[in-house]
């Protein structure tokens, strides 16, 4: 079985989505009877081609990025457009020289786009992974650009031979595009040897600090701006020092940056930046909480990893994470924007040492449930059943 995979993300761009197909393409090294071509970018201006396993091949391509740049995880018009093109064009000439059983789009737009076009000229069955900003309605920040891509999705979607999504959220908002498609779910997994828990100081001890954690592109839709705003009115109760680690870059780092130095949070809240992924275990061991005040999410990959590290959760209700998070059973739900409603639950979980391990403990109990492998398995499934549709 030979599958081509485009993505524009894979480490070190982009984010959730690439991490995603670095995992799936390390499970599929150990399937024998698979061989994998992923057409990716590349972040140094030239074309490179990666074997990280031997049945498992990486194109990377060049769209205009470089590694280090502030807006590494930001993909502009300019930068999709240098995707599909070259894309479609590599693609194309590969199609003509090597034989494939199957074409697999993360992100509808742009991959899946161009992989329709592949389909129509070489009849190869192709499958959808919807990821999150690339179903009409997801996105405040695409809100015209659904406009015109509302019709081009449906042209991709009803064509593709499967449509999977990350999170039954997801599914829910994608069939308010296309209804009648048929529309399956497969979660992100979580590498619960890599992402493991370590024994934490939990004391209402007011004399001890209170570490909270996010990990996340710093953009408007993560909601990082009412974290800060809940570490401010933590500063302001002196009832006990909150520290907070943001790791992770984008456009509004500056104006985060900014409201941090104008509110005196610069003793109460550190900016790391992005951290190599092989890196970020360690944040989660040194924190008490994970902070994710998303106002929409996919299924995403760092609650997945802070729950492998028992740590509990403190996020909003959308998307993915509330088919992770329990309200009172791992973690605690909080209302969009509501910094005064983070606040109290983040103190709560420092004033009630018990509750705070326990949650911690169940969040463990459901990352054992969610490795990659299983996700793997569910592809290649996906894959059987739209080559057997072909035939």
């Amino acid at each position: 079985m030979k599958i081509l995979i485009h993505n524009y993300e894979y480490p070190p761009l982009g984010g959730g989505a690439g991490n995603a197909t670095e995992y799936m393409l390390r499970e599929f090294a150990t399937f024998s009877d698979m061989e994998i071509v992923l057409v990716t970018s590349s972040v140094d201006g030239v074309h490179r081609t990666e074997y990280p396993a031997p049945n498992v091949r990486i194109e990377r391509l060049p769209v205009g990025k470089k590694d280090g740049a502030r807006d590494l995880h930001f993909q502009s018009k300019a930068n999709l457009l240098s995707y599909s093109w070259k894309s479609w064009v590599f693609s194309r000439a590969l199609l003509k020289r090597e034989q494939f059983d199957c074409m697999h789009a993360f992100f509808s737009v742009p991959s899946g786009f161009v992989m329709r076009l592949l389909s129509m000229e070489f009849r190869i069955p192709y499958i959808v992974s919807l990821r999150g900003s690339d179903v009409p309605g997801y996105s405040e920040r695409f809100k015209n650009l659904y406009l015109f891509l509302r019709p081009v999705t449906r042209f991709i979607w009803r064509h593709a031979a499967q449509v999977v999504a990350n999170s039954e959220g997801l599914r829910t908002l994608a069939l308010l595009t296309e209804s009648s498609r048929d529309i399956s779910v497969v979660r992100n997994g979580v590498d619960i040897k890599e992402f493991f828990p370590v024994p934490r100081n939990y004391s209402s001890d007011v004399a001890e600090s209170f570490q909270v954690l996010a990990i996340a592109r710093l953009t408007p839709r993560k909601g990082l701006r009412s974290l800060l705003e809940a570490m401010r009115l933590l500063k302001a109760s002196e009832k006990r020092r909150f520290l907070l680690d943001i790791a992770g870059d984008g456009h509004e780092r500056e104006s985060l940056e900014a409201f941090v130095s104008e509110h005196n949070l610069s003793d109460r809240v550190r900016f790391i930046g992005r951290v190599p992924h092989g890196d970020v275990v360690v944040l989660y061991h040194r924190a008490h909480v994970y902070v994710l005040p998303s106002l929409n999410e996919g299924m995403s990959n760092n609650v997945l990893e802070a729950l492998a590290c028992g740590l509990p959760i403190i996020t909003t209700d959308t998307g993915g994470t509330r088919e992770l998070v329990g309200d009172g059973v791992n973690g605690c739900i909080v209302r969009m924007r509501d910094s005064r409603h983070i606040a109290e639950k983040i103190l709560f979980l420092a004033s009630h040492p018990e509750e705070a391990k326990r949650y911690g403990e169940e969040s463990r109990r459901r990352a054992e449930c969610l490795g990659w492998n299983e996700v793997a398995k569910a592809y290649r499934r996906a894959y059987e059943h739209a080559m057997t549709a072909k035939s």
